[in-house]
């Protein structure tokens, strides 16, 4: 059964920033895409988002975007947490994907606007919009370093009041502005970490969880990780923190989800190439990214 800890919303845990895998023609790859969610369920992941940034969402055509949902959906069968990212920088467009993602799964992430980046109020407009449309909880998605706008603290506090934004996935890599956000959670608004480097700082913060790019390597051990933490073996979640420390940032030494496709292809996974523009890893950021994985003796057996 899923678990939905966070009010019986949202789960505590960790959730997999699922990567979208091609077959050999750059098409989805939906039998590995199956085999990938049987794993993560049986390896106790608590969520899965699909079609976020590690799932390329921005070169997959609406049609694929929608089969991926639906597909997901089927699979799923309610196990385990679903989330969709919905989100545009066209607001009219975010607003259709979430009208046309909410019957299939449990929550959307929507991430700010990019490139056209707003001011304050147009960013609260944005988030306001999209739940007004929608009668599933949304999780927002600020990512300052991946689209160059941050979720000001006083649209935060603004946006958390309307009764469907109930999360932020925090990945600005900035505590102290985590610190800031986290003043204002309460039981109808939580916080993600979506740095796996800081989890467990996070957590500290009051994080009920992490959105992770990690887990799809090791699903179990990040798992675990936010468990002992909760359990008050804050120790314990420490030391699996820092082991994986050089892991996590090599999963990040080029453009995400590069590093983390081209793991899974060394652990023999075969989730294929990423589409252009991302590219292939380059040998400088594989070899240390695949010692790594060997000196942790990881595997992965579908």
């Amino acid at each position: 059964m899923k678990n939905t800890d966070f009010n019986g919303i949202l789960p505590k845990g960790s959730i997999v920033a699922l990567i979208t895998p091609f077959d050999a023609y750059n098409n989805v790859d939906y039998k590995k895409l199956n085999q990938l969610i049987e794993w993560h369920i049986n390896e106790g992941s608590d969520g899965i988002v699909i079609l976020g940034t590690t799932g390329e969402s921005p070169t997959i055509s609406e049609k694929d975007k929608e089969e991926i949902v639906s597909f997901t959906a089927e699979k799923v069968n309610n196990r385990i947490f679903l989330i969709a990212g919905s989100g545009s920088n066209d607001t009219s467009h975010a607003v259709c994907l979430s009208k046309k993602y909410q019957d299939y799964c449990d929550a959307l992430l929507v991430i700010t606007p990019y490139y056209n980046k707003t001011n304050t109020q147009g960013m609260i407009k944005h988030f306001l919009t999209v739940a007004d449309a929608v009668n599933k909880p949304i999780i927002m998605y600020n990512v300052p370093s991946r689209t160059g706008c941050n979720i000001e603290y006083e649209a935060c506090e603004q946006l958390k009041q309307h009764k469907n934004i109930c999360a932020i996935k925090e990945a600005s890599g900035n505590i102290s502005y985590s610190s800031k956000i986290a003043t204002l959670l309460d039981d109808s608004f939580c916080m993600y970490s979506g740095n796996d480097d800081i989890v467990v700082p996070m957590l500290s913060l009051g994080a009920i969880g992490v959105i992770s790019v990690w887990a799809n390597l090791t699903p179990r051990v990040c798992a675990n990780l936010v468990r002992d933490y909760f359990k008050g073996d804050t120790q314990k979640a420490l030391k699996i923190q820092l082991k994986y420390l050089n892991l996590i940032n090599l999963l990040f030494k080029e453009t995400n989800p590069i590093p983390v496709k081209a793991a899974l292809n060394y652990l023999g996974v075969n989730v294929g190439q990423c589409r252009l523009p991302l590219y292939q890893i380059s040998d400088t950021a594989a070899k240390p990214l695949f010692d790594e994985i060997d000196r942790l003796k990881i595997e992965v057996i579908l």
